[in-house]
């Protein structure tokens, strides 16, 4: 069965950081780009950043110069690094996986809660 289990929510005051990760398991993961996407109370749900195994980024505008999304591919391991978080950060953020080669997914995590306030 695969799972995501996805740690290292919680609050933090603005302009500090936080690093969320995600380990993944039950399957190979060398074709899957994994991310976060967050949802904040009463807005839509946005993708944050993904990554491929090959080390290719994407992010959302507004976190680009602040959020770092890194992964470990002999452990499975994804990272969300959130440095100068923000107010407007405050969201449940998910972790998920899919396959670039239509082999599963999306998969997705429980999910973690970021609030960012002082």
């Amino acid at each position: 069965q695969v799972q995501l289990v996805e740690s290292g929510g919680g609050l933090v005051q603005p302009g500090g950081s936080l690093r969320l990760s995600c380990v993944a398991s039950g399957t190979g993961f060398s074709d899957y780009v994994m991310g976060w996407y967050r949802q904040a109370p009463g807005k839509q749900r946005e993708l944050v950043a993904n990554i491929t195994s090959g080390g290719i980024t994407n992010y959302l505008d507004s976190v680009k110069s602040r959020f770092t999304i890194f992964r470990d591919n002999a452990k499975n391991v994804v990272y969300l690094q959130m440095n100068r978080v923000k107010p407007e950060d405050t969201a449940a953020y998910c972790c998920y996986a899919r396959s670039l080669l239509n082999r599963g997914g999306p998969y997705w995590g429980q999910g973690a809660q970021v609030t960012v306030s002082s």
